[in-house]
């Protein structure tokens, strides 16, 4: 019975050994301290303290010791904590430095805390980007429609990395240069003759203004005869004036039909009005007799000159069969 505590002390020494040695990182302090990295236990204990993992911070100091950095512990520690990558910033200062890229701690540490990656961005400074932009359309004077591709070389401008415009913006600005120099062009066969001359005026422009990059060149990849865009809407104008005056015809056609249905009805109104005097006529025909204004012989001299109207009307009449 007298092993059981016993066992307990030597499971409890040794937590408490490895809790010492996690609070009290006595093998990172050799490590640094032959490495030339001047640094106490103290300030490796208070580092636990302030959530910052001493070995991140030591390792990240002992490279840029040998690597010939000047940096210190306290500004590794307030980048670690404002969340940045420790790591790549001191990678991005070692590349910098053996490239000859003015490149200081604050200007790194700036970059990789606004979300970029300082250690790639160094890198592409050295080794230029080749981008290939999307196929471009665009339609010359004579209405031939272009198709080009090209291909963008850029590097990092390391001094515009922060605020500075991405990869999107470049290739935005190439492909509005590609329109505006196809659009000023008399027809397409200059261009196609004359490629690099869409080069150098996209070029000119100083398209990396306000950008992370700086283009280095822009080469013609291919270029494509596409559709006629003129003689198309061309066709589609004829098309749309045709539906206009097929348009107004119709509404003229309507409102002739609109006339001609008024002529007709005013013409039936008269037509029941001449009914209705006619058959108003035997009435005062008949009250002429009772007043005594008119007699038998005037009737009877009447219906003579109404026979020998219709009698002449039917002799002017040509023969039905007769054309």
């Amino acid at each position: 019975m007298a092993s059981i505590p016993l066992l307990i002390l030597v499971v409890a020494g040794i937590i408490l050994f490895f809790l010492f040695l996690y609070f009290v990182p006595v093998n990172l302090w050799i490590t640094a301290t032959f490495s030339g990295v001047k640094v106490s236990i103290l300030n490796l204990i208070l580092m636990r303290f302030r959530k910052v993992p001493p070995s991140v911070i030591v390792n990240a100091m002992i490279t840029a010791t040998k690597a010939g950095l000047s940096v210190t512990i306290p500004d590794l520690e307030t980048h670690y904590l404002a969340g940045g990558n420790v790591n790549n910033v001191i990678k991005a200062l070692i590349s910098a430095d053996k490239a000859n890229i003015p490149l200081s701690f604050k200007m790194a540490a700036a970059i990789d805390l606004a979300g970029r990656d300082v250690a790639d961005a160094v890198q592409l400074s050295v080794n230029p980007r080749v981008i290939d932009t999307p196929p471009v359309s665009a339609v010359g004077k004579n209405g031939i429609q272009l198709v080009v591709r090209a291909r963008v070389t850029v590097r990092t401008n390391i001094n515009q990395l922060v605020g500075g415009a991405g990869e999107e913006t470049i290739l935005a600005r190439v492909g509005e240069g590609i329109v505006t120099t196809i659009g000023s062009a008399h027809d397409h066969k200059s261009v196609l003759e004359n490629p690099d001359q869409i080069s150098k005026t996209v070029l000119n422009k100083g398209l990396d203004a306000g950008t992370a990059f700086e283009i280095l060149s822009i080469d013609i990849a291919d270029i494509d005869v596409g559709e006629n865009i003129g003689a198309k809407l061309q066709m589609e104008q004829a098309s749309a004036d045709l539906k206009v005056a097929q348009a107004m015809a119709e509404e003229r056609r309507a409102a002739a039909v609109a006339l001609e249905q008024e002529m007709i009805a005013k013409a039936q109104e008269a037509r029941a009005k001449v009914i209705e005097a006619e058959a108003q006529i035997p009435m005062a025909m008949a009250e002429a007799f009772r007043s005594g204004k008119l007699g038998i012989m005037d009737y009877y001299k009447m219906e003579n000159i109404q026979a020998d109207t219709s009698m002449r009307e039917s002799i002017g009449k040509p023969p039905k069969g007769n054309s």
